[in-house]
């Protein structure tokens, strides 16, 4: 494909008076001679917008397709969202979250849920990559390609760590594939096409260019996204990021809600593996080295001697697993995975998720200032046991008619917490003491009697310390509102 420019010419006239004429002429063919050498050294002008994307757009339009599912979803809710407000006003958040993750206790009236996404054939056979949010949960799934042709569609396996999912049609073969690109050899700047249905509005293409490599946006451990501002909308969700040569380089996945132009994709290269995985077992297994990581602080880089960039921080290590069994302890700092330096956490999850399970991997750890390797072998991650090590899930105290949980990372994101420490109040009992006493769903709780509480073990104690009739003073911080005392006769 070829493009055009129009690119500005300069003109300049020069009067040379007669009787220097002859004296200059030398002169004036020596400078002419270097001004054409300095042109013909020059770099050619940088080509800023292709002619067209018509070519591109028709030759991988085939291979795109419009998802629809249909969901059976729980309607309704308490009937208190609509009549009582919390402290965080009508849009209470946490009702719904909470709810949502550790249940609720009234019935729920079922309905149909429609929904809309794209996708893209990687197979002739029929096999499509989407976003595991599209599919998720469906009870049908309809495909429908650039020549208006309907097929229904199965599952065949989903990844919700990188919200990738691969689905085949049930009917059908020899469809248009879609080539699959390097994402690696994606550069800022670099022209991207989008292609998928926003809104429900098919093929439809937009473009832009790459914003930036490598963005952390907090939906998952192995967030890695390419970022761009071709048009990405509700509907765009599996669809493919294109380079200029029709090859696919993201799945295009999220946009930020109150952004203009701001839109992530997964990188091709990321996903690859994940597919192959999919197709072949319908799930995907991971590395597991059994271990807590946090980020190193400056200052703790300038005690052990490090660079920026370099090593984690052990916070905790699982008991019965790899890592244990090999030696590691928590305050060692891992910098290097089978000679491979490790910049932060999100790199160390990355490379031990890669390795095969039953692998043998050497971890160089800094301990009290000395290096040591270890050899590790590698375990299977188990995201629901993994989920539950190290936090206890939510407890509830019926005498008080309470429920509490330790502050999850997907809670502290989720409304903005940041670095709070407690415990939060996930679910107050009408008429129980702790609702006459003013305690409501969202209260972070980081004092029992003067006692400081950082886990749900720490409360539980706090409470057993307490005689029945005697008070408890709760130091509590509110959303906006700031800190708060909350007393209950126990």
């Amino acid at each position: 494909m070829t493009a055009k420019y129009d690119l500005p010419t300069r003109f300049t006239k020069m009067k040379i008076l007669f009787p220097l004429a002859v004296l200059a002429a030398g002169l004036v063919l020596l400078a002419g001679a270097g001004v054409a050498n300095s042109a013909a050294s020059r770099p050619d002008p940088v080509p800023m917008v292709p002619e067209s994307f018509t070519e591109l757009a028709e030759m991988v339009g085939p291979a795109v397709v419009n998802i629809r599912t249909v969901k059976t979803v729980q309607g309704g809710g308490r009937v208190f969202r609509h009549f009582q407000r919390g402290p965080f006003g009508d849009q209470d958040q946490f009702r719904e979250f909470f709810e949502k993750f550790f249940g609720g206790e009234e019935p729920h009236r079922d309905f149909k849920q429609r929904s809309l996404g794209s996708g893209f054939l990687v197979d002739p056979e029929g096999f499509i990559v989407t976003n595991n949010h599209v599919i998720e949960d469906a009870d049908e799934i309809r495909v429908i390609l650039k020549d208006e042709k309907e097929y229904d569609a199965e599952i065949i396996g989903r990844d919700s760590n990188t919200d990738l999912a691969l689905i085949k049609i049930k009917d059908g073969r020899n469809f248009p594939v879609m080539p699959l690109g390097d994402s690696d050899a994606l550069k800022v700047g670099q022209w991207v096409v989008a292609i998928g249905s926003p809104f429900g509005l098919e093929q439809t293409v937009t473009a832009g260019i790459v914003s930036a490599k490598g963005r952390v946006i907090g939906s998952g451990p192995y967030d890695d996204f390419i970022q761009t501002d071709a048009s990405i909308n509700p509907g765009n969700s599996g669809g493919p990021l294109l380079n200029m040569r029709g090859e696919v380089v993201g799945i295009n996945t999220a946009i930020i809600a109150t952004g203009q132009g701001i839109g992530f994709a997964i990188p091709i290269n990321l996903a690859k593996g994940i597919i192959a995985q999919l197709k072949e077992s319908g799930e995907v297994t991971r590395g597991w080295l059994g271990v807590g990581i946090q980020p190193l602080s400056k200052e703790m880089r300038e005690y052990y001697g490090l660079e920026d960039g370099q090593g984690v921080l052990v916070s905790q290590v699982f008991p019965g697993d790899p890592a244990e069994q090999a030696g590691i302890k928590t305050k060692d700092i891992i910098v290097a995975v089978n000679g491979e330096r490790i910049e932060d956490a999100r790199d160390l999850t990355a490379k031990i998720a890669t390795l095969p399970v039953g692998a043998t991997a050497k971890i160089r750890i800094i301990r009290d200032g000395k290096e040591k390797t270890f050899n590790v072998t590698i375990a299977k991650r188990e995201d629901e046991r993994i989920a539950s090590q190290g936090r206890q899930g939510p407890k509830e105290d019926a005498s008080l008619g309470i429920r509490v949980s330790e502050i999850t990372p997907e809670i502290s994101r989720r409304f903005n917490l940041g670095d709070e420490e407690g415990i939060i109040v996930v679910d107050v009992t009408a008429a129980s003491k702790a609702e006459e006493a003013g305690l409501q769903p969202g209260d972070i709780i980081k004092e029992v009697n003067r006692t400081e509480v950082r886990s749900v073990k720490d409360f539980e104690a706090a409470i057993g310390a307490v005689e029945s009739g005697e008070p408890l003073q709760m130091f509590v911080r509110r959303g906006n509102m700031g800190f708060l005392v909350v007393k209950i006769i126990k």
